[in-house]
């Protein structure tokens, strides 16, 4: 059970939730961008929350099924089709051997999120199937995905009948995002003006950004001594202020350790959009308290049990 990479896309990688409680050995998490769009991608094609995927970035490519196979796009609209009929976007669909699934340039947003009934089944490396690019680690082969790579296909035991009828919204990736944040621990490195700017001023995401992180162009933060502090640890969406002044937001594939100062995180509700946006997008930035955030996330819930199926 397989499907081969006929044309592989911009970067196209297998991703799951990451590869958790290695840090202190400068191994990095990793896993998807887009957590929401992984977590329905997964529980539309009845797999266990933590199944290997497919991610694409702005172009999607196209793949030949070499068996039966029930599937489910989530993130991006790519304008998916199946030998050449549309497919639709968070709703499951059965390929045959011999179609093609192709997928193309995406209409908003950044990232595309392929899962298969029965996941990618690549072996675990260090606990996950996730690819490190830098650690050439995991994934397939440590690598995006090439022209003529075969990935193999893990079993499901749902009935594909039963996953044919599900559903879920498609959400609409903006090119402004208001993103909520925390304060940082180095906070107190600004100066009042430089927090100000902080919060007022809308930054452009530059064309030097990945899934490491995204680096802003826009207002300079004043500091009040500069920047530089003992490397400590970051998390998703910590937002470190360079010499340079300009905002870097770390991603999925952050580094373990970062000698600049934070000046706030990324409230990790608001990570999802963050990660749709494309180079030349915009993003502003909007603070919360620690109690506010608890609040808005006691209210979310299980966000992979709370996927809502509509006939």
């Amino acid at each position: 059970m397989c499907i081969k990479v006929l044309i592989p896309g911009a970067f196209t990688t297998v991703q799951d939730l990451g590869r958790m409680g290695y840090q202190q050995s400068g191994i990095p998490c990793g896993g998807v961008m887009d957590r929401e769009a992984y977590t329905a991608a997964n529980a539309l094609a009845g797999n266990t929350a933590g199944e290997a995927v497919l991610e694409h970035t702005l172009f999607g490519g196209s793949y030949l099924f070499e068996s039966d196979e029930t599937a489910v796009l989530t993130g991006a609209d790519m304008k998916p089709s199946l030998n050449g009929r549309p497919v639709p976007m968070y709703h499951p669909f059965s390929v045959k051997a011999g179609e093609i699934l192709s997928l193309g340039t995406a209409v908003n947003g950044c990232r595309t999120y392929l899962s298969l009934a029965g996941g990618i089944d690549v072996p675990l490396v260090l606990g996950s199937r996730s690819t490190s690019i830098k650690c050439c680690l995991g994934g397939f082969q440590g690598r995006a995905l090439r022209a003529g790579d075969q990935i193999p296909v893990g079993r499901s035991d749902v009935p594909a009948s039963e996953l044919l009828s599900r559903s879920a919204a498609c959400p609409v990736y903006k090119n402004h995002v208001t993103v909520r944040v925390i304060g940082g621990p180095q906070e107190d490195f600004f100066t009042d003006k430089g927090l100000e700017t902080f919060y007022s001023s809308s930054y452009t995401i530059t064309p030097e950004s990945d899934r490491m992180g995204y680096r802003l162009e826009g207002a300079k933060i004043e500091s009040i001594g500069g920047t530089d502090i003992i490397s400590d640890a970051i998390v998703f969406g910590s937002i470190q202020i360079p010499p340079s002044g300009k905002p870097i937001i770390l991603l999925a594939d952050r580094q373990t350790t970062g000698g600049y100062a934070k000046i706030a995180a990324v409230f990790s509700l608001d990570l999802p959009p963050l990660v749709q946006c494309r180079c030349g997008d915009t993003v502003r930035f909007s603070r919360i308290s620690v109690e506010q955030a608890q609040e808005l996330l006691n209210k979310k819930g299980d966000s992979y049990g709370s996927i809502l199926y509509e006939p």
